[in-house]
């Protein structure tokens, strides 16, 4: 039954005010609740598009902690499929055990394909993993009127009192975050100011804007120089950049696994040297020959899928895609396979890890909200995502190197 054939007299007013264009989308909920909002959006869209929604309004989360902070204009929810891939060994600093990983995904062959570099991976010995840096950033821009002025102004900013006015600025806004560095870059006359800090379990974009915008305000009452914009994209956030590839975002991760020869050409039914060759061929020498950023098979797919399930931004998934994935033949002919990830941006508190779908693959992780010591699960987050992206990556290789993509593409009904 379409969502417009079950309203009661009060709403089928209110979806007829919305339809006449009386009413706005937004403002309904200024006339109801949330959820009898969501059933009159729901209604109105039937009615003006002649669509019918049987689907959409099928949901199990609480509408009125959604529409706090994760949503506008809620109309219902979109399904997607979670499957399951492990279990998968990991012996990193923070994630420590063996792991199953919930991944979302509507793509066939994607889990399959994963749950078999777990496998491998598991039996190998398990994946080590270890975090490099962790730091999320924000770059508000500043416009001088011309060079000189942009020396000065560059110059100030990279003095330590200066940036000890900054981090107390920073301090007054937040007890969880921490300001770790003040990095200036000059284009012009314009001066873009990296910042980068540790914000614990919280991915913590909303927690840096908050501290970049008063570190901004400071530095405009210490220069009478005002903020042109408080992201100016050197941060960079959810979109391709060397930056990031270089220095890193969030967290910069790198998980390994030897594999034993003879294992490959058992389980694999390749062997070390093809896999050597593919990866060099298509993920090093490829990728370079494309001018692309990131270097690997399909690490995006495996970050996505992890995402989506864990209630992670989704447009993240763009600085996972920075993906640089080794394999190197060892002198005594096993396969020492590696994956870095410059740009691991999570968290295990805010956004959509409160969404309760998403909270239990959290905790089937084991990482769901605070950790015991603040930023713990966050860090341990950073490292399944690490080892998970290597097991997809042996996978695809291996499969590649065997000649076996399209059949399994072809088996799994895709």
């Amino acid at each position: 039954m379409s969502t417009s054939e079950n309203l009661t007299a009060e709403e089928a007013a209110l979806c007829e005010k919305v339809v006449s264009g009386e009413l706005s989308f937004r403002k309904i909920e200024e006339e109801t609740d949330k959820t009898t909002a969501s059933k009159v959006r729901r209604a109105a869209l039937e009615k003006m598009k002649d669509v019918e929604f049987d689907h959409l309004s099928n949901f199990t989360f609480d509408v009125e902690q959604v529409t706090k902070k994760n949503i506008e204009n809620l109309i219902g929810a979109v399904q997607i499929p979670v499957g399951v891939a492990g279990v998968l060994k990991i012996s990193g600093e923070y994630a420590d055990g063996e792991y199953y990983l919930p991944l979302a995904t509507t793509e066939g062959a994607l889990v399959a394909s994963v749950n078999r570099g777990c496998s491998v991976i598991t039996k190998s010995g398990g994946a080590t993993v270890r975090v490099f840096k962790n730091m999320m950033t924000r770059a508000p821009t500043f416009k001088l009127r011309n060079l000189e002025e942009t020396k000065k102004f560059y110059d100030l900013i990279s003095q330590p009192e200066m940036i000890e006015k900054i981090k107390a600025a920073s301090d007054a806004t937040t007890k969880h975050g921490k300001l770790l560095s003040v990095e200036p870059f000059v284009s012009g006359n314009n001066v873009h100011i990296r910042l980068g800090f540790d914000t614990k379990d919280a991915m913590g974009m909303n927690m840096i804007t908050i501290a970049s915008e008063a570190i901004t305000k400071m530095i405009t009452e210490e220069t009478g120089v005002p903020c042109l914009t408080l992201s100016g994209n050197m941060c960079t956030d959810k979109k391709p950049s060397a930056v990031n590839a270089i220095l890193g975002r969030g967290k910069t991760v790198v998980a390994e696994a030897k594999l034993n020869a003879a294992f490959i050409e058992k389980t694999l039914k390749c062997n070390a040297q093809a896999m050597f060759e593919v990866n060099y061929r298509k993920n090093l020498i490829g990728s370079l020959r494309a001018g692309s950023l990131g270097f690997n098979a399909h690490a995006a797919n495996i970050v996505a899928a992890l995402f989506i399930a864990c209630g992670q931004d989704p447009a993240h998934v763009v600085e996972g895609s920075l993906t640089i994935t080794e394999m190197d033949v060892t002198e005594d002919g096993d396969l020492l396979c590696s994956v870095t990830m410059p740009a691991v941006e999570v968290g295990t508190v805010g956004g959509g890890t409160s969404i309760a779908t998403q909270r239990e693959c959290l905790n089937l992780l084991g990482v769901a909200g605070s950790g015991e010591i603040p930023g713990h699960n966050a860090l341990a987050l950073s490292e399944i995502v690490a080892a998970a992206v290597l097991a997809g990556e042996i996978s695809l290789v291996a499969a590649q190197a065997a000649g076996h993509l399209a059949r399994a593409h072809a088996r799994l009904g895709r």
